[in-house]
């Protein structure tokens, strides 16, 4: 049977799977029911949830017992970084318990207020909604009491106060927080209020562990796994090796490499600027972001016209095939934020070049488009990749806001949006981009030699607010002591 990639909604998901007679391309398998040892049916659909991710779906019916399960496993890729979600859901409102949630074989769900935790083994992948994912973890709870009643009683008792909290939560009569972390990636709450940000949702995507790659089927090196608990350097005895395996191209890398480990800014700049043009970088040894064995990152420092000095770097893994590009600020931390506008009024401000950090957001008041900072990572492009790259994230994050499953009136407001995102790159009318960076470590290039010619492009500096310092770490700077131990060492 020919099984062809079929883009269709969750609902119709779920009733192509549950259906006796249909053209969906099912697979059907006679496999063992484990409630009554008879043989019954399980139903394979591989599918691809619209903008999301492709998915195997599977469900089980015993027709001797009446036995039913179904189960989701990811088909596609593992993505490059984890993911947490963070849900604040309020007392008495029940429509957020109609969220879709997506959970992989490799997430967890946290409720920290009853301390309460779902392993990956515990529920397998599903797809439900947040009132479906507690409801089942209450039942699931539920099926062996009359067994602990009898062979402990007080733990039963326990697990009894504990649901009453559980099955509150489920109804909405008590206000509390959900966590849903898969280092996998592949997880998913919706945003109804997408495009727009939902003050109640919280996205973070983070680096894996050693432990979470070797947990996801990655192939780690056991001494990464030791050092990720040890957390041991040994500079000195590691300087020499690293040296000798440093290829073609890497000219003053020892002056480099001892001003990178002191972290002396200005020593590090007059080291790499001496000894390598941009043509000759820096290569040194650092650990593979996908499968984490050891790679070469190759680096050099150089500086962007009205800019600022930036260090860029390339990573290249020969185990997974890998490959990774940064460009990183360097310097000095700025005193102050900067806001960046652009009005973009002709073809030729579509090919301006942009630097977004991984610390600015993104507004286009047009369209009351907003992206929190971190949504999108740091990026090199142009303000037509930059708009692309900002369609192309929302229709893979808030995939099932597409699907034929969604209210007319919804449906229609995502249309609207879609179109009026499209008519930007079309130039139909004139719009603002606007780049908001708290460490103004971003940039768009003006269309004039004199960027004070062009008055199309603003630049606005501002102080930062307490809370975006806290954010930023830089509150809990102290560093009196490093000044003092490299000002003795300078006078010795």
């Amino acid at each position: 049977m020919e099984n062809k990639e079929e883009i269709v909604d969750v609902r119709s998901v779920v009733e192509a799977v549950s259906a006796e007679d249909g053209d969906a391309p099912l697979y059907q398998v006679e496999s063992l029911c484990m409630r009554c040892g008879e043989n019954g049916v399980t139903k394979f659909l591989l599918t691809l949830i619209p903008h999301f991710r492709k998915v195997l779906l599977s469900a089980f019916e015993c027709p001797h017992c009446g036995e039913r399960n179904n189960e989701v496993q990811f088909a596609g890729e593992i993505q490059p970084r984890g993911c947490c979600y963070h849900l604040e859901v309020p007392s008495g409102d029940q429509k957020m318990f109609h969220r879709q949630v997506v959970k992989s074989e490799s997430a967890t769900i946290k409720i920290p207020e009853l301390d309460f935790e779902i392993p990956p083994e515990a529920q397998r992948g599903s797809l439900s909604t947040l009132e479906g994912i507690l409801v089942r973890a209450a039942d699931e709870l539920q099926a062996l009491q009359d067994e602990r009643k009898k062979v402990d009683p007080q733990t039963a008792e326990a697990i009894d106060q504990f649901l009453l909290k559980l099955r509150a939560c489920a109804r909405g009569d008590l206000s509390f927080t959900l966590i849903l972390d898969d280092p996998a990636g592949n997880s998913f709450i919706e945003n109804p209020y997408a495009p727009s940000p939902d003050p109640s949702l919280h996205i973070k995507f983070y680096e894996r562990t050693p432990e979470q790659q070797a947990s996801l089927g990655y192939l780690v090196d056991p001494t990464q796994l030791e050092e990720s608990r040890t957390v041991v350097t040994e500079e000195s005895n590691s300087t020499s090796d690293q040296m000798q395996r440093v290829p073609h191209g890497s000219v003053g890398a020892v002056a480099g490499h001892r001003a990178i480990a002191q972290s002396n800014s200005s020593e590090m700049a007059d080291a790499l600027f001496r000894y390598s043009a941009p043509e000759e970088v820096m290569t040194f040894p650092s650990t593979c972001g996908a499968c984490t064995a050891r790679c070469e990152t190759r680096m050099f420092v150089t500086r962007i016209p009205y800019f600022q000095e930036v260090i860029v770097m390339a990573s290249t893994c020969d185990s997974c095939g890998y490959r990774n590009s940064e460009l990183k600020p360097g310097g000095r931390i700025p005193e102050k934020g900067k806001k960046i506008s652009l009005c973009v009024k002709n073809i030729n401000d579509l090919s301006r070049d942009v630097i977004k950090s991984d610390t600015a957001s993104v507004k286009v008041p047009e369209l009351d488009l907003e992206l929190a900072s971190g949504t999108l990572g740091g990026v090199v492009t142009t303000v037509e990749g930059l708009i692309t790259k900002i369609s192309e994230s929302l229709e893979r994050v808030h995939g099932f806001t597409f699907g034929d499953s969604l209210d007319e009136n919804r449906k229609t407001k995502w249309q609207d949006f879609k179109a009026r995102l499209n008519k930007l790159l079309s130039l139909e009318d004139l719009w603002t981009l606007i780049l908001d960076d708290a460490l103004a470590n971003s940039f768009i290039s003006p269309a004039t030699d004199d960027m004070k010619d062009d008055h199309q492009l603003t630049f606005e500096e501002y102080e930062r607010s307490w809370e975006q310092n806290e954010e930023l770490g830089l509150n809990d700077i102290d560093t009196s002591s490093a000044d003092t131990a490299y000002n003795s060492t300078d006078n010795a």
